[in-house]
């Protein structure tokens, strides 16, 4: 791994994005307010390291890192402008083995969703009234499990198993 201190600054990112994201997700709007400020101080940042350094690749900053980049960048839904940067580096990254292929997919999908467009792996899941989570609306549904499998995701109903829980 090439950049030590990069790989420290991203990983406390992403653990600072996931220690205030249950609570952003609720009803309480303090809570809501502290989880969209995190997410668009780490995705600021992470504009300044992709300007400065390109992508956090694998062997520049290490899987967990590269992964944290990842995850703020997934989560930074009002600054598409970040996502799409990081979608088309990531995209080449990934060509060359330096980034993962199901990462890229989910950021993939939260694009389009961003856009307006149907995404393309099922990464992306609306809740409904009752509870039961469904897609957002995909491309061919019924090759989904097949892009899927190709980038190393799960099948849908597996990943879908994961929200409505045993």
């Amino acid at each position: 791994m090439g950049n030590e201190a990069l790989a420290r600054e991203l990983i406390a990112m992403a653990e600072e994005d996931q220690r205030v994201l249950a609570d952003g997700l609720g009803d309480d709007l303090e809570a809501r307010l502290a989880y969209r400020r995190v997410v668009s101080r780490n995705a600021d940042r992470l504009m300044e390291i992709i300007d400065e350094v390109g992508w956090p690749t694998i062997s520049l900053v290490g899987a967990q890192a590269a992964w944290s980049a990842w995850l703020v960048a997934q989560h930074a839904d009002h600054q598409l402008c970040l996502q799409r940067r990081a979608l088309e580096l990531m995209a080449s990254a990934v060509e060359r083995g330096e980034a993962e292929a199901r990462l890229l997919a989910m950021l993939r999908d939260r694009v389009a969703v961003g856009e307006g467009r149907r995404q393309i792996y099922g990464t992306q899941i609306l809740y409904l009234t009752d509870g039961t989570p469904v897609p957002w609306p995909c491309e061919d549904p019924e090759r989904m499990d097949e892009r899927r499998a190709e980038v190393g995701l799960e099948p849908f109903a597996d990943y879908i198993a994961r929200f409505t829980g045993p």
